[in-house]
């Protein structure tokens, strides 16, 4: 069934910017026509059509959440891609170390392949994964690690695998600090892949782990608010996140059930210190709160200071480009569709953080429909503010 977006602004698109209205057709899973609708004269619906209401809204490269867990069954803290993709916006969602090389392939045949979504992953550096997340650590010691299954794994899945995941605080490697991350950007550049890097509770200190990190590595859960290594209570220490942030280092929101501080956040952006990409980690301790969704993590960041323009880059074109999506071209004709449609809504909601401090979100991003190829969705957020406003 053919499709038509009706009247969106395009926000988000590096090649295609303006104010004016557009209607963009999907046919066959493609982009089939584009024309601009600022005078209520778009394209002409073809028989049978369905219309996608974007008066009011906007439409976006679709949204790509870097950090989240989606191996239902496989770990303790999994959800399914479902819970948090296409019905609320999400077209594309990277798996942050949920699967190691022990148990990929369960990842792969149950989770990746039947989604709906696109399901791409980080290869966690332990050969467990999270497959008992915070109870038995994947990172004991060197047996944990076992660098020539994992550079095989990655070698016959590399249509799915975008990078290495390694978790590095006190409550995963105790005391075995900054090895694991050395190991990890070991095989992400014999791989020749980016490494993303959980930051918490030290050891390692932050300091360590940002000297392992080279331009096009990812550091998730850069606005955590945790003692003795987040970046508001130690001043060259945030001196050396803008430096290698500017490098080309990412960082990453990577919300959680524990590692996003509206403090921290605040104080960061006002200080020029913005995140690269916005991402979830949703997981089944964080999904009915603090975090809910992709729409509600954006919201906290332009309450906190993101311009609108760079919170929708950073929740789709910029986390696109980390896991090798193209930044461009997505809305030129015989494109493959991979679209949101979304609004913002005024509200007055007190939301809360990982750390505790809540915020009054006067604006809520408000996802309508995600379209990738064929598949066609409403969408909605998962955070209702009249049931937990």
């Amino acid at each position: 069934m053919p499709v038509l977006i009706r009247a969106a602004r395009p926000v988000g698109f590096p090649d295609h910017s303006g104010d004016t209205p557009i209607d963009v057709l999907i046919a066959d899973g493609r982009v089939a026509a584009l024309k601009e609708n600022g005078a209520g004269q778009g394209i002409d619906a073809p028989a049978g059509a369905e219309i996608v209401d974007g008066r009011d809204g906007w439409v976006s490269p679709g949204w790509a959440d870097l950090h989240a867990h989606v191996y239902h069954g496989g770990t303790d803290i999994s959800i399914r891609p479902s819970q948090g993709g296409l019905a609320h916006g999400v077209t594309t969602i990277v798996d942050a170390g949920s699967a190691g090389e022990g148990n990929f392939v369960g990842f792969r045949e149950f989770i990746a392949e039947p989604a709906a979504e696109r399901v791409v992953a980080f290869l966690n550096i332990g050969s467990i994964g999270l497959v008992a997340c915070n109870r038995v650590s994947e990172l004991i010691d060197q047996r944990s690690i076992d660098i020539t299954r994992t550079l095989a794994v990655i070698e016959a899945n590399r249509d799915i695998i975008r990078g290495i995941k390694c978790r590095a605080c006190s409550t995963v490697t105790g005391a075995w600090g900054i090895t694991p991350v050395k190991i990890a950007k070991k095989v992400a550049k014999i791989a020749k892949l980016p490494l993303m890097v959980h930051v918490g509770e030290p050891p390692p200190l932050l300091e360590e782990v940002l000297a392992v990190l080279t331009p096009g590595d990812v550091l998730t859960h850069c606005f955590h608010g945790k003692p003795g290594g987040n970046i508001l209570e130690d001043e060259e220490l945030f001196g050396i996140a803008k430096q290698v942030a500017a490098a080309g280092v990412r960082l990453d929101v990577g919300h959680g059930g524990a590692s996003f501080s509206f403090k921290v956040a605040r104080a960061g952006i006002e200080r020029g210190l913005h995140p690269f990409s916005i991402s979830t980690d949703l997981h089944l301790r964080s999904i009915e709160g603090p975090v809910w969704d992709m729409a509600t993590t954006m919201s906290k960041l332009l309450a906190v200071g993101m311009p609108f323009a760079e919170v929708v880059a950073a929740a789709s074109t910029r986390p696109r480009s980390v896991v090798g999506l193209p930044a461009e071209g997505n809305l030129r004709v015989g494109a493959e569709a991979d679209l949101t449609v979304f609004g913002l809504e005024d509200a007055s909601v007190t939301l809360p953080d990982s750390s505790g401090d809540s915020a009054t979100l006067d604006q809520l991003f408000t996802p309508r429909h995600a379209v990738l190829g064929t598949k066609s969705v409403k969408a909605a957020r998962l955070f209702d503010p009249a049931v937990h406003g």
